[in-house]
């Protein structure tokens, strides 16, 4: 028998694997590669970064040696002077007025300081009395004193004994005619102008510039937290291994100060004993690589993903019916992305009210977890006052009247009473027939916001100094109380209060007194309104008024006279008002049922209680005058 091998038909099984191979192949070509270029980029990247803290430090360096030689050559000239003219009273009165002229050009050097043979203070530029200090104890004037030596000093820093602060010393030697040791004249720099002149400079976040001396202790540091200058540094490993390094370098090394990680770059310099540290954190060189390299490497690995799906998809038809898939996929994941990295609270309503989809951020804005929403009605915990408002909306997005709105509302909160939300709405609608099918909610909590309102608007009704409502709020009140007892049919009475003499007082006892003696009558005014309906406010200056709806004339008075018999019993002192050289008030009373066809309204209230306080302090003061008929309407009484 004769068997007849079909190799096209051996080979058609064989494609998918070929296939598979291909992609395989294709997506480890592609990682391999996005490995090798992301590795590039992080050593040039540090190569970046070592070119600048060279260059960096090669500049401060010059910075540094630039400060020392500019103090150096001041104290040049000014051992020149004294090595010439002598330290004679005369000579050091001259050297003072120099010192005193030359201060205010001395820019970056601190300041100037000349002492004799034995320590003592000869001239200064700082304002401080020079009689009994001494300097003998420093290590700069012992290296001189022992030492013949005419080249500057560059010293250890120290705490200044005329300003307190950290400064590096730079300082010669004076000598007599006889070349005998004369003093010392000292130039001084605050280690504080190198930290701020360092902190110019942007290292990122962590990084840092150190000025040290050749021996290792630190001079100046930014940042610094006042704890690092005078630091000894000698046994770190850059300093250990001077002699084995070269002058300037990269260094990589962990810091002893703060434990950081760092690339560094590092400068002795070769005209003082200074070493210059320039570093940047190596975390924060690589951050903008690493940050790079993740977006980079998502997108491979998202090429890579891609690609294999292909090699994986070889039916059209299922390509076709997943590519459509993933395309309404993308669509909700889009949706659901934007909607759980959102702060504000996202909700999916369906046409039936009830919640489809409620975003993370609902655990904030509600205190509820999402899950626990789907499913229930979305209008469920609205205020009871707000829902006829915020349903009348929902039903103008789904009947189409509206595409969009906003409306801010009160609803219940899970561990709160309620808070105030604030929603954006808009209408959603299937890809078919374009059929409102539900709502969009995006809610953020206002409850802050309107607090802040509310307390603004109580504010602006208030009198600043006092506390009681102020003038506008005061009319705003009078015209609404005449206006409801005009409709009621019921009284409407009115005190004004004057502070006896008050300017006198202001002029005794001053005007803070002033105000606290102000403040305490408001307090007694405002303890007598009583009744809520009352109310008491600052009608301008010393005058105060109280409002008092439904109280009839003899209800006015009865009150008028406890607040004379309340300021009395308070004792407040006021020696320029007698006879009771105590602190009382004028008051005019004025009762009236007012009628709406009246002319002048509630004016002529305030007119007949202010007329009825004039005639009170006409009568002496320290009393209460109720207003006679106050007006010729029906039920008015007379006093």
């Amino acid at each position: 028998m004769a068997v007849r091998i079909d190799n096209r038909a051996e080979a058609l099984p064989r494609l998918p694997l070929w296939a598979a191979i291909f992609v395989l192949l294709a997506c480890a070509t592609m990682l391999a590669l996005s490995g090798w270029r992301e590795w590039t980029s992080r050593s040039a990247d540090l190569k970046t970064a070592e070119v600048d803290m060279a260059n960096l430090a090669r500049s401060l360096t010059q910075h540094a040696e630039d400060t020392v030689e500019l103090a150096d050559a001041i104290l040049i000239g000014l051992a020149s002077r004294l090595e010439t003219n002598g330290t004679d009273p005369a000579a050091i009165a001259r050297v003072q007025s120099f010192l005193d002229l030359r201060k205010p050009t001395l820019g970056r050097i601190r300041g100037l300081f000349v002492y004799d043979e034995a320590g003592r203070w000869l001239a200064t530029t700082e304002k401080v009395p020079l009689a009994g200090l001494n300097n003998s104890d420093r290590a700069y004037f012992q290296h001189h004193r022992q030492s013949d030596d005419q080249r500057p000093h560059l010293g250890q820093p120290v705490k200044s004994r005329s300003g307190g602060q950290w400064i590096i010393t730079v300082s010669r030697r004076l000598n007599h005619p006889d070349g005998t040791f004369a003093g010392v004249v000292l130039a001084t720099i605050d280690a504080a102008y190198f930290s701020q002149f360092y902190s110019r400079f942007d290292l990122g976040p962590n990084g840092a510039v150190t000025l040290l001396s050749a021996n290792g202790i630190l001079l100046a540091r930014s940042p610094d937290d006042g704890t690092y200058v005078g630091r000894d540094m000698s046994r770190t490993p850059l300093l250990k291994e001077r002699t084995t390094r070269p002058f300037a370098s990269i260094y990589y090394f962990k810091s002893p100060l703060d434990g950081v990680r760092r690339l560094s770059a590092y400068r002795f310099s070769e005209r003082y004993p200074l070493l210059l540290l320039a570093t940047e954190a190596q975390e924060d060189v690589l951050a903008p690589w690493r940050q790079g390299a993740l977006i980079r490497t998502a997108i491979v690995l998202t090429l890579t993903a891609v690609i294999g799906a292909i090699g994986l998809y070889l039916v059209r038809q299922l390509f076709a019916r997943q590519r459509l898939a993933a395309a309404l996929a993308a669509t909700e994941a889009d949706f659901c992305l934007l909607a759980e990295e959102s702060s504000d609270m996202v909700m999916r309503i369906g046409f039936d009210e009830c919640i489809l989809y409620a975003s993370p951020s609902t655990t904030r804005v509600l205190g509820w977890d999402p899950e626990q929403l789907v499913g229930t009605p979305a209008l469920a915990g609205v205020n009871q006052e707000d829902l006829p408002r915020v349903e009348q909306t929902v039903a103008s997005l789904k009947r189409g009247d509206i595409e969009e709105t906003k409306i801010i509302y009160r609803t219940r909160h899970r561990e709160k009473t309620e808070i105030w939300i604030e929603t954006a709405l808009r209408a959603t609608r299937t890809p078919v027939t374009g059929m409102v099918d539900g709502v969009v909610a995006i809610s953020r909590d206002m409850t802050a916001h309107k607090d802040l309102e509310d307390k603004l608007a109580a504010l602006a009704a208030l009198d600043g100094l006092t506390g009681l409502a102020n003038r506008r709020s005061f009319d705003e009140r009078l015209e609404q109380e005449w206006a409801r007892a005009a409709r009621e049919g019921t009284p409407l009475s009115l005190l004004m209060i004057d502070i006896d003499h008050f300017k006198k007082y202001n002029d005794r006892y001053g005007h803070p007194a002033g105000d606290s003696c102000l403040r305490t009558v408001a307090g007694i005014l405002a303890a007598h309104a009583r009744r809520p309906a009352d109310l008491a406010a600052r009608y301008g200056g010393e005058e105060l008024a109280l409002l008092l709806p439904t109280a009839d004339f003899e209800g006015c008075e009865q009150v008028g006279a406890r607040l004379l018999e309340a300021l009395r019993d308070a004792q407040i002192p006021h020696a320029l008002n007698p006879p009771s050289e105590l602190v009382m008030a004028s008051m005019g009373g004025a009762s009236a049922w007012p009628d709406p066809a009246a002319s002048k309204g509630c004016i002529s209230l305030v007119e007949a209680a202010d007329r009825a306080l004039y005639f009170a302090k006409e009568a002496g003061r320290d009393r209460l005058v109720m207003s006679g008929q106050v007006m010729r309407w029906p039920h008015t009484k007379r006093a």
